[in-house]
């Protein structure tokens, strides 16, 4: 008979893996604004977001804590970047937008659970494994798991902001095994990822699965990972816990 491995711990990504924006980033940004008197085109804020977003997460990696900024203050500097690329400059007018939209995006209203996620997270409990949201977020993740009726499924909540380092970075995953008296071989991540979530995971010894989006995964990507770590949606996961009998995470 074969060995069955025993997991104890399943880690979870929350952002495009149990919950996503209701709307895209450049939308909520344009709403916002309009309704302070400011007209910008939604696409221009959506590309404009993502430059700034890179620019700053490059400068100030894991919201800039080790440098001495606060998340919130990270955050009202990626809004007013934003907008100055989109080529508003005056500052003191976007200053009341980047403050509600910094609010706005702790707001359960804001987000929306993927399908499966809370019919696999009580799944998951029913077996009585042991869970924890391990994710590259600021200190507003407790408040919207809370929100969306997603807090009372997990034994944890580990950010990045409060571990000091963001995934793929080792030291988070092994301060969540800690926090989780669990070996990593006992334990599993599940994300959507391949290099934060899934890569990240395995480096420390745990088993990982990567969840995949609407958007095709990358050939090389695909190819490099056992299909069984492949989720197609969330409610694959326990029969891949299943196939995990006899087996052990690879490195």
């Amino acid at each position: 008979m074969a060995h069955r491995l025993r997991i104890r711990l399943l880690t979870w990504d929350v952002k495009d893996t149990l919950l996503r924006l209701r709307h895209p980033v450049g939308e909520e940004y344009a709403s916002k604004a309009r309704a302070h008197g400011l007209e910008v085109e939604a696409t221009a804020l959506g590309q404009t977001f993502r430059q700034a977003y890179k620019a700053q997460s490059h400068g100030f990696p894991n919201y800039g804590l080790s440098q001495g900024l606060t998340s919130r203050q990270w955050w009202l500097d990626v809004v007013l970047q934003t907008f100055r690329l989109a080529g508003v400059q005056d500052a003191q007018a976007v200053a009341p937008i980047a403050h509600q939209l910094y609010e706005d995006f702790s707001s359960p209203g804001t987000w929306q659970m993927l399908e499966g996620a809370e019919t696999t997270l009580r799944g998951c409990r029913k077996r009585g494994l042991m869970l924890a949201a391990v994710s590259n977020f600021d200190c507003r993740l407790e408040d919207i798991l809370v929100g969306v009726g997603l807090r009372e499924h997990f034994d944890f909540v580990l950010t990045s902001e409060a571990a000091g380092c963001p995934k793929p970075d080792p030291r988070i995953f092994h301060e969540a095994l800690r926090l989780a008296h669990t070996e990593p071989a006992m334990a599993a991540h599940v994300g959507d990822s391949y290099r934060c979530d899934y890569q990240g995971a395995r480096a420390v010894g745990m088993h990982s699965f990567l969840v995949v989006g609407p958007e095709p995964l990358d050939p090389a990507i695909r190819d490099s990972i056992p299909k069984e770590h492949i989720l197609p949606s969330l409610s694959h996961l326990l029969p891949a816990l299943d196939s995990l009998e006899g087996s052990a995470p690879g490195l």
